[in-house]
């Protein structure tokens, strides 16, 4: 069994009552580091907070609603984590996909996404890697962009553009904090079964038809060598490896797990 050397380390892991954050969030958790849970619903929060003590009663476990969105909530955010001495590793997860067409999209939703996908990782990461630099061990920063950075789905343009935007500030960040031993990186799924696909199959299959399953089916068929999705389980341990001193020489660097739906090379 491989140490990652995880143990007592805390992560703070946006968008994490649900999907890949929450997959994340355990992956942590079996690495007996402890975490923070970080989402807009409180009651979710609140409910994945009390069923991680419960599978976990030995580990650190914390909670804080926030709409990362907004400034003044990452602000809240933020005080909270001082009264925890800072964290080690910061998950920039938050964020969802998104539907309409460049010609036609106003302004606010722009601002939306921008701020969503973007802001957030630029506004925590400034708040909170001082605090980072205070800690013993190497410091962390993942942000999760997505293929779609690379190669755009043709229904999002605002999701692929800040998606793409995300993969260029983590390259910028990750030449600015290295001298401060913090290593940042991104990591970029594919097809990942998450709660947000489930809800567009539900629509799509119902109007093609055909059953959920076959919709998924079909898309990964077309997609992937593979020939279907990833669960939220797989990427997740992907996380934990690049948060952890068996990935010291990783940085800069957008890392895909899409099971070669990517069709070029960077």
């Amino acid at each position: 069994m491989v140490d990652l050397g995880l143990e007592n380390r805390l992560a703070l892991i946006t968008g994490s009552t649900v999907g890949i954050g929450l997959a994340v969030a355990e992956e942590f958790l079996k690495e007996k580091a402890g975490v923070i849970i970080c989402a807009r619903n409180g009651e979710r929060v609140e409910k994945t907070v009390k069923d991680f003590k419960t599978a976990y009663p030995d580990a650190q476990v914390y909670g804080k609603n926030c709409d990362v969105s907004k400034l003044e909530d990452i602000e809240s955010l933020a005080e909270y984590i001082k009264t925890l001495g800072g964290v080690d590793i910061l998950i920039n997860n938050a964020g969802t996909g998104s539907e309409e067409k460049s010609m036609t999209a106003p302004d606010e939703k722009w601002y939306h996404y921008w701020d969503l996908h973007v802001m957030s990782a630029v506004r925590l990461s400034r708040m909170l890697v001082p605090l980072m630099k205070t800690r013993s061990g190497e410091g962390v920063i993942i942000n999760t962009t997505s293929m779609c950075a690379t190669q755009p789905l043709y229904y999002e343009p605002i999701y692929n553009v800040t998606k793409a935007a995300l993969n260029m500030y983590t390259k910028c960040l990750a030449d600015e904090l290295i001298k401060d031993n913090i290593r940042v990186l991104s990591v970029a799924p594919g097809l990942v079964l998450t709660p947000d696909w489930y809800k567009t199959a539900g629509i799509l299959s119902e109007k093609e038809g055909i059953t959920v399953q076959q919709y998924f089916d079909n898309i990964a068929q077309a997609m992937t060598p593979i020939g279907r999705y990833a669960s939220a389980e797989e990427v997740a341990k992907l996380y934990v490896f690049f948060a952890s001193k068996q990935a010291s020489y990783c940085l800069g660097t957008t890392f895909h797990i899409d099971a070669g739906a990517i069709k070029t090379l960077n």
